[in-house]
């Protein structure tokens, strides 16, 4: 009877106390991430999942990587062979420039190659005036568009270039969810990546240059493209793609103190995602059911990022999603899912048979309770019996 009794503590002890336990050394990995922008993050652009942050969700100044965004609503909104004509308040637009005459007719691929690849003031105040009929009506629709088309929360820009502007903001992790959405854009991803193209304009015939120096000066193996910014209120902002061995990362700092510091973040930011993670899929073959044992499938892959050697699970939650889980209890992605019975080839159950799935399930969770109670008493009895002997 003692034996009985003590087993019966030890397992109910184990149910209490036992927790699993996060991955080793992957904390310790985070806090060695030091850099010196204000706020920074790193997300696996296939996934969105943020890897690395600081201060993702602050709101920032974001300088010229404004845009990204100005780049992929002109590219989805506007005719690329149409020839835009310049008018003076492109002309006299201040900071960088592509510089472009009044009057001059640019087709406004060239106006969007210019200003992300030159980072041309002109050139965006000539996109936004052609889209919209003015900055201020092009920045309501950019707007709009962030909000709804691409789902972010935190951002409002009051202009095409990032000129500084009290109003003109985002954050990090809205900026990587941007560029993100961009980069599935072939034409934008063509542009962002980028290092040189001849420039042949009314008053101006150069090549120009990208001015992201890891896809220039100082080269990163796997890098695909990037845009920098900068303006005294915004220090020195970057945001950065690169893709390795299957990984797509999306790096971004914003407010470093110089230039070279927001590339040695980045650097650093990349570095700790290739270092550390990889990315899976999980087909749509895959044979799946759910705890009614019907059988269910995926639409398309389903890809999830996770730490090198970290072992995933996958469970069937409500509303038959599947969701991949880390060791650490996090969820890595989550998708709906499908029945995998072909339409009209399902098995009903008659009314009868439904009765009778239900009896059988009554009778288990009643043959459940009976043995508990049984197991309660002799546990109690083990008790009471240890302290009768006592005595």
């Amino acid at each position: 009877m003692k034996q009985v009794l003590h087993l019966i503590i030890t397992v109910f002890t184990l149910s209490i106390f036992f927790h699993p336990v996060k991955a080793a050394g992957k904390e310790e990995d985070d806090k060695k991430l030091l850099l010196e922008s204000e706020a920074a993050l790193v997300m696996d652009a296939k996934t969105g999942q943020i890897l690395f942050e600081k201060n993702g969700s602050t709101s920032m100044y974001p300088a010229s990587i404004t845009k990204i965004a100005t780049a992929i609503y002109a590219i989805e909104h506007g005719n690329l062979e149409e020839e835009v004509t310049v008018s003076k308040n492109a002309r006299n637009a201040e900071g960088t420039k592509v510089f472009l005459e009044e009057g001059e007719q640019v087709p406004l691929k060239r106006l969007i190659q210019g200003m992300l690849i030159n980072s041309g003031n002109d050139a965006a105040i000539a996109i936004a005036e052609h889209l919209s009929g003015s900055v201020g009506e092009f920045s309501k629709d950019l707007n709009q568009y962030l909000q709804t088309e691409i789902g972010v929360t935190h951002t409002h820009f009051v202009n095409p270039n990032g000129l500084f502007d009290p109003e003109h903001k985002t954050t990090a992790a809205d900026m990587a969810k941007i560029t993100q959405y961009a980069k599935k854009n072939e034409e934008f991803s063509n542009i962002f990546g980028t290092k040189a193209l001849k420039w042949e304009g009314k008053s101006w015939n150069t090549t120009i240059f990208t001015h992201h120096k890891l896809l220039k000066q100082q080269p990163y193996e796997g890098i695909t493209g990037g845009k920098n910014g900068f303006v005294s209120q915004a220090g020195y902002t970057l945001v950065t793609s690169a893709e390795r061995n299957g990984l797509s990362l999306i790096a971004v700092t914003l407010k470093s103190p110089n230039d070279q510091g927001t590339y040695d973040d980045t650097k650093k930011l990349l570095d700790y995602g290739f270092t550390h993670f990889e990315t899976e899929n999980i087909a749509p073959t895959a044979a799946l059911k759910n705890k009614q044992r019907e059988p269910l499938q995926l639409t398309r892959p389903l890809f999830y990022t996770k730490h090198h050697d970290e072992k995933v699970t996958t469970e069937i939650g409500k509303a038959d999603k599947l969701i991949v889980v880390g060791e650490d209890g996090r969820t890595l992605a989550a998708a709906s899912l499908q029945s995998a019975v072909p339409e009209g080839q399902g098995i009903s159950q008659s009314p009868k048979q439904n009765r009778s799935s239900k009896d059988v399930s009554f009778h288990n969770h009643f043959y459940m309770s009976v043995m508990m109670a049984f197991l309660l008493v002799i546990g109690v009895g083990g008790a009471l019996y240890i302290q009768t002997k006592k005595y």
